[in-house]
């Protein structure tokens, strides 16, 4: 298993149900102050359901911060409160922007550059969890490839200042940058 380094940033991506959410977690597991970031809002009874799951799955000592959109606020706000602050996830995030801001591409990049910015001076070690969309069918409808090109945008712009990229395939790690250690 990799270990989070003071101050790094790890981002860890895959498929839908590739086990990023469990390797952030073991990551950050490692840690003795944990902030966990959840960026789902409720918008149905399966999403419920699902933020349901993820609450019992998260360790008890862990602080659970509900942030759909203003990330760089709460990076900014409680670096200092934890040793490592897990993201989950920047997909919803990406869903998140695109409904809070429409059409205005000004603010989506201005969101996204305060973020990585706030990403490379943290204070705490940082995983961030998304999926990997660019693999997959083109989407039919034009907000369907908006979206997809946003989450790729903001992934790639993440993985520029992360020290550390994982790939998750199947359940298992593989590294895209940095150093990863692994432990079966």
């Amino acid at each position: 298993m990799q270990e989070t380094r003071q101050g790094s940033v790890t981002l860890v991506l895959g498929g839908v149900r590739s086990g990023k959410s469990r390797y952030a977690q073991q990551l950050a597991e490692q840690s003795r102050r944990v902030m966990f970031v959840a960026t789902a809002k409720i918008s149905d009874d399966e999403m419920q359901r699902k933020i349901e799951r993820h609450r019992e799955e998260r360790p008890a000592g862990w602080t659970t911060v509900e942030e759909p959109l203003d990330l760089t606020r709460v990076l900014v706000h409680h670096q200092t409160d934890c040793d490592v602050m897990v993201v989950d996830c920047l997909t919803i995030f990406a869903a998140n922007l695109l409904e809070e801001e429409g059409e205005n591409d000004e603010a989506i990049e201005q969101r996204i550059e305060r973020f990585c910015a706030a990403l490379q001076s943290a204070g705490c070690s940082v995983v961030l969890v998304s999926n990997e969309v660019g693999s997959g069918v083109v989407p039919a409808y034009p907000l369907g490839r908006r979206y997809r090109d946003l989450l790729g945008e903001i992934n790639q712009r993440v993985a520029r200042v992360a020290d550390d990229v994982v790939l998750m395939v199947a359940g298992l790690p593989l590294a895209l940058k940095g150093h990863l250690e692994v432990t079966l």
